[in-house]
This record gives C-alpha cells, sequence and structure tokens, in this order.
C-alpha cells in the first residue's frame, strides 16, 4: 500500500507533468502556425492532458502562451549563448560567431522565424504579457550582446561608451537576418550578416588606427621639438660670482 507521502509525490509529479505537456503543447503549436491560428482545444488534445487541466494552471490561453514563451526564452538563450561561446576565445570571433549559430538554427527542420517576433506581430498593445515576454527576449539578447561588445571595444582601444551603439547594430542584423531567412527560406541570410558585421567591426577598428597614429605623431613631434630646442639653446657656464655667462658676454667684456 502506498504511504501519504508517496501518493502526495505522485500527484505532485502528474501535476508539473500535465502542466509541462501543456506547454510544450503550446509553444510547438503556436510556433508553427500563430497565436490566433491556435486553440485551447488543439493544444489540450496534443498534450494529452485533460481540459480541466489547462483551467487549474492557466486563467487564460494568453496567460498560457506568455508561459510557454518564458520557457523558450530560457532554453532558446542558453543555446545561443553557448553557441557563440564556441566560436572562439576572442571577442571579435564571438561576435562574428553568432551569426554562424544562426545559420545551423535556419537550415534546421521547423524553423519558422523568431517565436518572440512572430508574438510580437500578433498582438497589439505594448503591455499585453506577451509582448512583454518578446519585448524582456529582445532585452537579454541585446545584454548578450553587449557583454561581448565591451570586450571587443576594450580589445582594441576604442572608448568603452561605443559598445553600446554597436551592440544595438548587432541586433538589428541579427534580427534582420532572422526575418530574410523566414521569408525568403534561404539560410544565407546568415552569412550575409554576418559579412554586414565585419564591415560594422572593420569600421570600429579604423576608427581607432587614426586615433593611435595621431598619438604617436603627437608624441613624436614633442620629442622632436624637444631635441631642438635643446640644440639650438645657447651654452652657459656660471660667473665667478655664481651667475651664468653666455659666450656673447665674454665677447663684450
Amino acid at each position: 500500500m502506498a504511504t501519504s507521502n508517496e501518493s502526495s509525490s505522485a500527484s505532485a509529479s502528474a501535476s508539473s507533468s500535465a502542466r509541462d505537456r501543456l506547454l510544450e503543447a503550446a509553444e510547438a503549436l503556436i510556433y508553427a502556425g500563430g497565436i490566433h491560428a491556435t486553440g485551447v482545444d488543439a493544444i489540450v488534445k496534443q498534450s494529452g492532458t485533460a481540459r480541466k487541466s489547462f483551467y487549474t494552471y492557466f486563467e487564460s490561453k494568453d496567460a498560457l502562451v506568455a508561459a510557454a514563451l518564458e520557457r523558450r526564452d530560457e532554453r532558446w538563450m542558453k543555446w545561443f549563448i553557448e553557441g557563440t561561446l564556441r566560436h572562439g576565445k576572442r571577442p571579435h570571433a564571438r561576435l562574428l560567431g553568432m551569426f554562424d549559430v544562426l545559420r545551423e538554427w535556419f537550415a534546421s527542420d521547423g524553423f519558422h522565424g523568431c517565436a518572440f517576433l512572430n508574438a510580437a506581430g500578433e498582438i497589439a498593445s505594448p503591455d499585453d504579457p506577451i509582448r512583454v515576454v518578446a519585448r524582456e527576449h529582445k532585452e537579454r539578447l541585446l545584454a548578450f550582446v553587449r557583454t561581448q561588445c565591451d570586450e571587443f571595444v576594450a580589445s582594441i582601444g576604442v572608448d568603452a561608451r561605443r559598445a553600446e551603439r554597436l551592440s544595438r547594430q548587432l541586433l538589428v542584423l541579427l534580427d534582420g537576418a532572422i526575418g530574410v531567412a523566414l521569408v525568403s527560406g534561404d539560410p544565407d541570410a546568415a552569412l550575409d550578416a554576418r559579412s554586414a558585421a565585419e564591415h560594422v567591426l572593420a569600421a570600429y577598428h579604423a576608427h581607432n588606427k587614426p586615433h593611435t597614429q595621431s598619438q604617436t605623431q603627437s608624441q613624436t613631434q614633442s620629442q622632436t621639438q624637444s631635441q631642438t630646442q635643446s640644440q639650438t639653446q645657447p651654452h652657459t657656464r656660471p660667473r665667478s660670482g655664481g651667475q651664468p655667462s653666455t659666450a656673447r658676454d665674454r665677447n663684450q667684456t
């Protein structure tokens, strides 16, 4: 006979399993077909749970969708960060590696674009929980890109404040590549975005180069002027009273 603790544990496990199945079903159906095209009945059917389970865990379809997107955000960001970090130790290599990671995703079965951009496109109100989750996902993605940009600008000696703008530029390229790949069906959209990113990073290198050369030239000119002044300065020797006298003084006495 099962003890009360065992029964309680089994019940909790079944409840957790039912909730997870609902989230998995919602994420899969909504990602493939959209929010408005996916009904609660379809989600319940695919999850293999009772309709009562849906109302036990979620107060509405929107609440289920928001929870499913939060779940996807955690998994997608973990995948993207780990994939990016595997592309090298140098920040320059990792920044370009982000687009190689996207290329793998674009070429995979079942790619339907960015679930968060797709969701935001279906929801009008910016305050809707679904839009909030989508916005928070992009903020997390931007924050990760920013950490890589911080390391990049530090490695080339550029003003640290420029990392913020660079991270936004790269986010636009990332999301742009996702959109083009979805519409065109061409995974090489990631490589086009990568090429554009290379030009952006090269521009930051070029911006730093004249600054470094200017500093070197300024230091060289300063040293040359100092040497010239030292060579042209009249030679002096002390007078008997301790006061210096020049060659001109000797000629006049």
